[in-house]
């Protein structure tokens, strides 16, 4: 069972990926990889170069965007730029796929998406992004 949750038909987040999850991602139409997480979180965790080279041998763009503690301001707009570029559906991943949901709501909050519709697509996906309402809502609000 693939570990992808989806959270709109173009943005998907997940747990840590293998270099086979990558494989499958491939195959169901994903275009872009964004890896959320800083190598050396955990042990035994695979490294953002190992999940570059399996972006680049089955075609999808590879960005790394490592996010660790709060997510820092400077984030939101390279997670926007990067969503952006892709030619189609984007997977992000981190340890749980909580920090790369966050980070895609802020920058689509940022591009003018409301906080209500990004609650409710993080719901759908499994991830509860009300206690950032707060943030989505200026966001949504300064564009």
């Amino acid at each position: 069972m693939s570990p992808f949750r989806t959270i709109t038909p173009n943005f998907s987040a997940s747990p840590q990926i293998s270099v086979a999850d990558v494989a499958q991602a491939a195959r169901d139409g994903f275009t872009a990889i964004i890896c959320n997480r800083p190598d050396y979180e955990d042990g035994g965790q695979i490294e953002a170069a190992q999940i570059a080279k399996a972006c680049a041998e089955h075609g999808l763009s590879f960005t790394h965007i490592p996010i660790s503690g709060g997510i820092p301001e400077e984030a939101v707009p390279l997670m926007r730029e990067a969503l952006a570029a892709s030619s189609g559906p984007v997977l992000a991943y981190c340890r749980s796929g909580t920090r790369s949901t966050n980070l895609w709501a802020l920058a689509e909050a940022s591009a003018g998406r409301t906080p209500e519709e990004l609650v409710e697509a993080g719901a759908r996906g499994g991830y509860d992004l009300r206690g950032l309402m707060p943030l989505l809502r200026s966001l949504s609000q300064a564009r």
